[in-house]
């Protein structure tokens, strides 16, 4: 009788524990877009740093993001409990935020490419004071984190809704590690890979030539990052509004069957639909938002 009891609680744990990852896996999928952004975020965060300071404030940068997590995910819990229907309301949301960041980035970048330039060179400066910059950079990466990181656990925690609390807290501070380590490990391996690649092209014959294409691959792998970053704001925050307005999912899943049935491209169309549709109403949800601040902006400094 004990033997048979033994084994029935270790099949509940193993069914639990199964749960949880299955669980854990759907929610990684479903922020993995943000930490395009988050990535391309981070990993430019230590531009202007000296080459021996750039891990350092990597690591304080991480610190700041594994407490940002340690706030952030009580907190997801405590609305999980107490107001369920808020978490829809918080995915919008956030989803409307990554769409205005979004197009914030693109109008800056086509609007103040000079005024950027001028802000890096300034970063550079040797007058500047290196100790005040570097706390700087990291406070606005923590403030950045901050805000991508509450975007992931609200993602997560609308993901394990309706799972027990002990399977939300575990999926939850899952996902705040792996991300965190993820994220910044990659950062610390991108922000390294020029002084990789300088590294190997003191050398002889293949290393040599591996260390030349990684330092003339590098700004073109930072300016990518970017990029890709911009598109999963659109991509993530579109497709967040999307999913919390169904008649517009349905239309897009409508149209999305019926491109199935093209000869050649339908397969592709099929997958590719919804994406871009959900690109296009990020966009135009980001500039909806944008167009709401500035009107603010412009009352209060006329109040």
């Amino acid at each position: 009788m004990a033997g048979a009891n033994l084994l029935t609680l270790i099949d509940d744990i193993a069914t639990l524990l199964d749960d949880i990852s299955l669980m854990t896996k759907v929610a990684a999928r479903k922020t993995a877009g943000v930490l395009g952004d988050d990535l391309a975020l981070n990993a430019q965060q230590v531009s202007g740093v000296r080459a021996d300071r750039e891990l350092p404030v990597v690591w304080a940068v991480a610190k700041g993001s594994l407490r940002n997590k340690i706030i952030l995910v009580p907190a997801a819990l405590v609305i999980s409990a107490l107001a369920p229907w808020a978490i829809v309301l918080l995915l919008m949301l956030g989803g409307a935020f990554l769409c205005y960041e979004g197009v914030e980035k693109l109008v800056h970048s086509f609007v103040h490419k000079k005024d950027a330039k001028e802000l890096h060179l300034a970063d550079l400066d040797a007058s500047v004071d290196r100790v005040a910059f570097e706390q700087d950079k990291i406070k606005g990466a923590i403030r950045t984190d901050f805000i991508l990181s509450a975007e992931i656990i609200v993602i997560t925690l609308g993901t394990v809704a309706a799972a027990s609390f002990g399977q939300q807290l575990t999926v939850l501070a899952s996902i705040a590690l792996l991300m965190t380590v993820g994220v910044y490990g990659l950062v610390a391996g991108i922000v390294k890979l020029d002084d990789l690649g300088l590294y190997l092209s003191q050398k002889n014959g293949v290393l040599q030539k591996t260390g030349q294409i990684l330092l003339a691959a590098c700004p073109y792998l930072m300016k990518g990052l970017s990029v890709v970053g911009t598109a999963a704001m659109f991509l993530v925050g579109g497709g967040i509004l999307v999913h919390g307005l169904p008649p517009i999912e349905q239309v897009i899943h409508y149209w999305a069957e019926l491109s199935q049935g093209l000869p050649g491209v339908g397969g592709t169309l099929v997958w590719l639909t919804p994406l871009l549709l959900n690109a296009v109403i990020g966009i135009l949800a980001g500039m909806v938002v944008l167009l709401l601040v500035k009107a603010l902006s412009l009352f209060k400094r006329s109040a």
